[in-house]
């Protein structure tokens, strides 16, 4: 398995894990056209993020965004793992924790990261054992939000 940067031409693929995603864990159908475009602006502009997959041969198994918000507090750069996705096929293989350690080794290059955040659905048990063994910990802070 590779895990490496994600480039324009996997843009596709990471297209499908969103919506794969958002049928799997929400139940929700995204419109193909706007998630296409949303991903597509990542490729577009690295100051919105960037993605990491894992390649199995010429097949991406799986992947993740991140995104970038600034601590003030801290005068650094959290970094937000989002859009998880790994193929069911490839799940139980330790991909999250390999496209984990990635991310934290690129972070860790780069300097100016004070660290990692994301979000689970509270019922999704798997996913939060996973992240509490690669040594995330809940955070004491609830998520609000407003869609427009």
């Amino acid at each position: 398995m590779r895990i490496r940067l994600a480039e324009a031409a996997d843009a596709a693929a990471m297209t499908e894990f969103n919506q794969l995603m958002a049928m799997e864990t929400e139940g929700k159908r995204l419109e193909p056209g706007v998630i296409s475009a949303g991903v597509e602006a990542v490729f577009g502009d690295p100051a919105k993020g960037f993605y990491v997959v894992a390649e199995d041969g010429s097949e991406v198994a799986g992947g993740l965004m991140v995104t970038y918000e600034w601590s003030d507090w801290r005068n650094g750069w959290f970094w937000w793992i989002q859009s998880v996705y790994i193929r069911p096929e490839y799940r139980g293989r330790r991909l999250y924790s390999d496209l984990y350690a990635f991310v934290k080794a690129t972070a860790l290059e780069a300097g100016n990261v004070c660290g990692f955040r994301l979000y689970v659905e509270r019922e999704n048990e798997h996913a939060r054992r996973v992240y509490e063994k690669l040594g995330m910990a809940e955070s004491h802070y609830l998520m609000y939000e407003e869609e427009i």
